[in-house]
């Protein structure tokens, strides 16, 4: 046994949600206890550079392991990373974490596949998760994938709450000036930041004034005001249904699933938040595309997902992996 009764280090896992926000991380062990664990900031990589995203990822994992009361070397590394969206980007950073020596043994994935796995008893099903922005993922026990690039406009992406308030933007910008029809998103939009039209919204993000971090405040304004009935909010709202479905269904035909019964798990902010007319909108155009899938949303923290993944990527069993369960769940 090591330090605070952990096991040995050499039989110790460790597992890392780094989403662009928050990074957790937690050290295992094989039967799938919680020996330790750690929170800091978002990863970044696109902004910091590959090499200081990971310093920063080096000194959570570094909080991890002491509190484990275990030295920096792991049986198995499971380390599922936002900005991660191809598999090049998967194999730089899984170089990048091998030369830092916290094991031999390292497997990268998208931050999305530990949704996915935290919302299924086992790795099969499809998952979207539509947060900032919009991704999807599918996983069978054979190890077969289904992914998409989902790096924005240039790879067929739309919606996610950016996108979303880019959106409520610019048809309520065409409404105030004539250009569009029009909706109430124009009044709505500008009076959350306190002011009088959209100009000067336009203005305020144009020069700083509301820094670009707070946009992705409009998009429960979009939700309210399509609740309220507003055709343009509403359409708005439809179309990113349209968007998940099409992602969902065309990953569940990748991998075989689209006649079969199985899961297809919903998570993110704009997904987790239940908005009423998105879900209804979602479940009535999968009813028609595929009809045997069955809808969860996750609510469990996505590093249990990738602890789950480090289980399964370690050999361990199904009670392993219901110990993890139970840990998050208490």
């Amino acid at each position: 046994m090591g330090v605070n009764g952990a096991l040995p280090a050499a039989d110790a896992l460790l597992a890392v949600d780094a989403g662009n926000s928050k990074t957790d991380v937690a050290v295992l062990s094989r039967d799938g206890k919680v020996l330790g664990a750690a929170r800091g900031g978002g990863f970044q990589p696109p902004v910091a550079g590959v090499a200081a995203a990971v310093d920063g990822l080096a000194e959570i994992v570094g909080r991890a392991a002491a509190d484990a009361g275990v030295p920096l070397s792991f049986a198995h590394v499971t380390a599922c990373l936002a900005n991660a969206d191809l598999p090049v980007e998967e194999a730089g950073l899984e170089r990048e974490l091998l030369g830092r020596g916290w094991s031999r043994s390292v497997r990268v994935h998208n931050d999305t596949f530990a949704l996915l796995r935290a919302g299924l008893d086992e790795p099969r099903g499809v998952a979207v998760v539509c947060g900032a922005g919009v991704n999807c993922v599918g996983m069978t026990p054979d190890g077969r994938t289904a992914r998409f690039p989902a790096i924005g406009r240039i790879s067929g992406d739309w919606g996610g709450g950016g996108g979303l308030a880019e959106e409520a933007m610019w048809f309520a910008a065409r409404a105030e000036d004539g250009r569009g029809e029009p909706t109430e998103l124009a009044r709505a939009l500008p009076a959350h930041f306190g002011l009088g039209t959209m100009y000067a919204l336009i203005e305020a993000v144009h020069l700083g004034r509301i820094p670009h971090a707070r946009r992705h405040e409009l998009t429960p304004v979009l939700f309210r005001v399509a609740a309220e009935g507003d055709p343009v909010a509403l359409s708005l709202v439809h179309r990113m249904a349209e968007e998940v479905v099409a992602l969902a269904a065309v990953a569940l035909r990748r991998l075989g699933l689209l006649g079969e019964e199985a899961p297809v798990v919903l998570g993110g902010s704009v997904l987790a938040a239940r908005h009423p007319q998105l879900e209804a909108r979602i479940r009535e155009l999968l009813a028609e595309r595929a009809p045997k899938a069955v809808v969860r949303f996750v609510t469990a923290p996505p590093v249990l997902g990738a602890g789950l993944l480090a289980l399964d990527e370690s050999g361990a069993g199904p009670e392993a992996a219901e110990r993890l369960r139970g840990h998050y769940a208490g």
